[in-house]
């Protein structure tokens, strides 16, 4: 019995030591990648100046802003990981190599998205942007711990009017809970907080798909290189760099021409324009035969056999919610990986409900971007400040946190929202108007 217990504790032991490595290099990998992204579209002067105490602040803040996107791309990644991981066991359930991948694994890595989610929306976010902002308080001495200081006492006092925030409106929902939980605040008050900014980053998911859908097409058709059946690649590249020469001779020869002063500035869009355009046949000139031909058709092909897709199977989720009662996302339950498939058409079904939920939220990010409230917050290589940074690191989580939801209320999977705690208030908020609906 003893030899059996000591067996039991090390299996245990072994699975959570097995979990831990996985996590760290699941998110390693990803720290990495976001730092690359980041340091791609960061301002290199902000980073390399005479203060050596902005630099070291802006530093730190970077490295705030990494953890932040590190952790958005792992929360849109893990419900295809899930999905994914679930037809993987139905397809090798005896598998030894497989044994590692299993419903505790994923159940952690969604405890720890909600985890790092919550640390980085409420308080590592907030501390970036106060301590790029702050100097210190007005007769201490000046520094980082200074500027340190300051940030953690506005953080302080903005945690507490969030914090009455959100008591005041669980109040307002649930009197009795909320009186009865306010010492609970990881029970109940981060998890109603979470719920609530997944249930914005839904609503800014339901104004940008659409637009980003439409995008999509523009987007695609400026990256890669469009036909030109009948057109002298060669020929109109002459004409061009011409163009730009004359262009450039103008521009230069400036502070003689009385004319060109006064029109310096359309004589720069127009040059501007027209190296854009050079640029544009030189990489036509590039390109393979197959890729002017064949790349780009393809390309709208395949966008518009998605867009399609996705909006057949939002109709579909549609009519089954009006037609069937049993089809409503009530998702009290805990999923069980390896048992039975997410899709009614198996893995074929499992890998297009993964290439939809991806393509989606690539959508949802362009039509957040392109539309005008949000234009602004657009990165540009080498040329985003810090603040731009944060506030898109902030927008992408909040995206990213809110995909779960989305995709499963326009009926793009079947996995329970159960996973996780970060959606335990919105289920039960879920489940209550549904009964009420009954």
């Amino acid at each position: 019995m003893e030899t059996d217990d000591v067996s039991v504790r090390e299996q245990l032991f072994h699975n959570r030591v097995r979990e831990t490595i996985i996590c760290v290099l699941l998110f390693t990998c990803l720290y990495m990648l976001s730092y690359l992204i980041l340091t791609h579209f960061r301002k290199t002067a902000e980073f390399v100046t005479d203060d050596v105490e902005d630099a070291t602040v802006n530093k730190i803040a970077l490295w705030l802003c990494t953890f932040t996107l590190s952790v958005a791309v792992c929360a849109v990644l893990l419900l295809p990981i899930s999905i994914l991981s679930n037809e993987v066991l139905l397809t090798f359930p005896q598998s030894y190599y497989m044994q590692w991948l299993n419903g505790s694994l994923i159940r952690g890595l969604w405890n720890l998205v909600f985890l790092f989610s919550n640390l980085s929306l409420v308080f590592l976010m907030p501390f970036a942007y106060f301590f790029t902002e702050s100097e210190g308080f007005a007769g201490s001495k000046k520094g980082v711990m200074a500027r340190v200081y300051e940030a953690v006492v506005l953080l302080l006092l903005l945690a507490l009017l969030v914090l009455g925030i959100v008591w005041v409106a669980s109040a307002l929902l649930h009197d009795n809970i909320a009186r009865k939980s306010l010492y609970d605040l990881w029970e109940y008050y981060l998890p109603y907080l979470y719920s609530g900014i997944s249930l914005l980053g839904v609503l800014l998911l339901l104004l940008c798909t659409p637009l980003g859908l439409s995008r999509m097409f523009s987007v695609t058709g400026s990256l890669l290189v469009k036909p030109r059946l009948l057109e002298d690649v060669e020929d109109t590249l002459s004409c061009t760099t011409f163009e730009e020469d004359s262009l450039s001779r103008k521009i230069n020869c400036g502070s003689t021409s009385c004319w060109v002063k006064l029109n310096m500035e359309a004589l720069k869009k127009e040059y501007q324009v027209v190296q854009s355009k050079r640029v544009a046949l030189e990489m036509r000139r590039k390109a393979s035969p197959w890729q002017r031909n064949l790349g780009y058709p393809l390309a709208m092909l395949v966008l518009l056999a998605l867009t399609v897709m996705c909006v057949l199977m939002v109709c579909f989720n549609v009519l089954e919610l009006l037609l069937d009662e049993t089809a409503l996302p009530r998702g009290m339950e805990d999923p069980h990986l390896g048992m039975a498939s997410f899709s009614m058409f198996g893995s074929l079904g499992a890998a297009v409900q993964v290439v939809l939920i991806l393509y989606l939220m690539v959508s949802s990010v362009v039509g957040f971007y392109s539309s005008p409230l949000f234009t602004g917050l657009l990165p540009r290589a080498q040329d985003t400040n810090l603040t731009q940074i944060i506030a898109n690191c902030v927008s992408l989580l909040i995206l990213s946190s809110a995909l779960p939801v989305f995709s499963r209320t326009l009926g793009l999977h079947r996995l329970p929202l159960t996973v996780s705690r970060s959606t335990v208030p919105f289920r039960l908020l879920l489940a209550s108007g549904l009964s009420k609906i009954q």
